[in-house]
């Protein structure tokens, strides 16, 4: 992808070829001395190639550090001088229309970046910004939203018969799907594949998003705006377009909670987000906001959970047999077990800058309330009853997801555990 000029502004850049963090690295403090636009094309177009989420340049006593994200892992890249990072600080304010005098209170903006494709397309990359008042300077984050991080369903990583049930779930008229999981774990990515999956012209589709972080071709769009457009207040206007999908970004207090809730009961199809740990969790979320248990098992038809976990290096990794420790976990977590089973290692190459990871898949857990789900939500059960209902009633945990992928050869043992815990 060709790195070319921002919309809107004079931002100019060419393209480099960058394939790794040395890579960049290296251009990093050829150009540090240079133009700032030259260094910060640099930055940029490598953090781009490179596929990561976030770029950090973070001020220290002497120097700042330049690191990015990739695959959910930061990594340090390079230091710069603390007059060629304040002069980078001040030209991404410009560009992203905040303040430029203003350094003792966080600020937030965005711009775009136009890249071109080896097919000449061009594609607008969002790069949403913000500053943070630190000890040694203005910290910077800049996230990078890239459109062709965007996936099918079949894309996720989902397994098959989870596959067929979100697919089923996603096609019925009304009713509530709700997607849960930490900051970073792709529930917006997991929510936008609802939309382009169940978008056709005979359905109308409105957003509220906070803020909008990715642009959907035939889809309205809005975006929350303080006290005078939040999530509850939005949602009520939504409804008066007569929509047939609605996506809340997320449900965060109980009026948003009864509207979502009312919104899916009269015959419209809601998809949203909640901040819980499990599927399960969900449910007690939804009490705890406040939310009458009688009307949540007749409005919420599936409840999922998610993580992201890094993939195998499909460069160096290998397979080896499970020590006893490791197939002790295995045996634990899955009860049928092939003979002489494989899992995978990690080496490190340049392609995967080292780290043996290239890329990211989601590990799931999904919760159906069914007809007996539904009556046992009206008697207000706790999380861990909630749990093992759905677990009775065929869910397959999150940990188990992630230990079936390790027997698939896609990720580790340590990488699902660090994502989705010990046990």
């Amino acid at each position: 992808m060709t790195f070319m000029e921002t919309i809107g502004g004079d931002f100019k850049a060419s393209f480099r070829e960058i394939k790794n963090i040395s890579e960049l690295e290296k251009s990093i403090e050829k150009t540090a001395n240079t133009k700032i636009t030259d260094l910060l094309e640099v930055i940029f177009g490598g953090a781009v190639e490179l596929d990561a989420s976030d770029i950090h340049i973070e001020p220290e006593e002497k120097e700042s550090k330049v690191r990015i994200r990739i695959d959910g892992v930061l990594q340090d890249v390079a230091k710069i001088s603390k007059e060629t990072s304040q002069s980078a600080l001040s030209r991404i304010k410009l560009l992203a229309k905040i303040k430029m005098n203003v350094s003792d209170r966080p600020q937030d903006g965005r711009f775009s970046l136009a890249f071109f494709s080896q097919q000449k397309k061009e594609v607008p990359i969002e790069i949403r910004v913000s500053t943070l008042p630190a000890e040694n300077g203005e910290s910077l984050v800049l996230r990078i939203l890239n459109p062709k991080n965007l996936m099918t369903l079949e894309g996720l990583g989902l397994r098959k018969n989870l596959l067929n049930l979100f697919r089923k779930e996603i096609k019925k008229p009304n009713g509530m799907i709700i997607v849960t999981g930490p900051t970073g774990s792709g529930k917006t990515t997991t929510l936008y594949a609802f939309l382009k999956e169940v978008q056709k012209p005979e359905i109308k589709i409105i957003t509220i998003e906070d803020p909008i972080e990715y642009h959907l071709v035939g889809i309205s769009q809005t975006q929350v705006k303080g006290k005078e457009y939040d999530f509850a207040s939005g949602l009520k206007s939504v409804m008066r377009q007569d929509p047939d999908v609605i996506l809340v970004g997320e449900i965060r207090d109980l009026e948003t909670v009864n509207t979502a809730l009312q919104a899916s009961l009269t015959g419209h199809l809601v998809f949203t987000t909640l901040h819980t740990n499990d599927a399960a969790g969900t449910i007690a979320r939804l009490i705890s906001l406040g939310a009458n248990p009688s009307n949540i098992g007749p409005a919420v038809n599936l409840t999922v959970a998610q993580r992201l976990v890094r993939k195998i290096c499909q460069k160096c990794g290998a397979l080896k047999t499970p020590l006893p420790e490791e197939m002790r976990k295995i045996r634990g977590v899955l009860k049928k077990l092939p003979q002489n089973i494989k899992i995978p290692k990690i080496k490190g190459c340049a392609y995967c800058n080292n780290t043996g990871y290239k890329g990211r898949v989601g590990i799931f857990e999904a919760f159906l309330i069914d007809d007996e789900i539904e009556k046992f939500i009206a008697t207000s059960p706790s999380i861990a009853a909630l749990r093992k209902k759905a677990v009775e009633s065929g869910m397959v945990a999150m940990r188990e997801d992630g230990f079936m992928k390790i027997l698939e050869g896609t990720t580790t043992l340590e990488e699902v555990e660090r994502v989705a815990g010990e046990e």
